[in-house]
């Protein structure tokens, strides 16, 4: 959208124009070290083995693999990652207001022979070359 050769309107006008500013259009970004991919890519690895490791876990762990790394950088990483440990939240059993409360339908049913009821699960699992979902069908 901005053209640095076009003489009518100067390039600042022209970033004025589409809305940011010249810092901006002249900015390059810069990539993750290769050191920090190799930190990431550990991370990622013992998040999918122990997804309830917050930071100072994950520091110490690395740390006990031979890398020093210090918790803000794990912390840094991890944000940019989009991970974080898995642990009670607060309020977690509050239902909102407009949420329907639906019957249990198995209350007092005896289950006693095979096609009676169903359950389904989904999970996803890590691969070598990317990831796969697996279904499991109940019976």
């Amino acid at each position: 959208m901005i053209d640095p050769n076009y003489s009518d309107i100067s390039l600042r006008r022209q970033c004025e124009l589409v809305g940011i500013s010249r810092t901006g259009y002249y900015y390059q970004p810069v990539p993750e070290s290769p050191q920090n991919l190799l930190m990431m890519r550990l991370l990622d690895q013992q998040y999918t083995r122990t997804p309830f490791y917050g930071t100072r876990r994950m520091t110490t762990y690395l740390n006990r693999l031979g890398y020093t790394i210090n918790r803000k950088r794990v912390q840094r990483l991890m944000r940019k990652m989009g991970l974080e440990a898995i642990y009670p939240k607060p309020r977690t059993s509050q239902k909102h207001p407009q949420h329907r409360i639906y019957p249990y339908l198995l209350r007092g049913l005896s289950i006693d022979h095979p096609n009676q009821v169903w359950s389904t699960d989904i999970t996803y699992v890590p691969m070598p070359q990317g990831f796969m979902y697996l279904v499991a069908v109940i019976d």
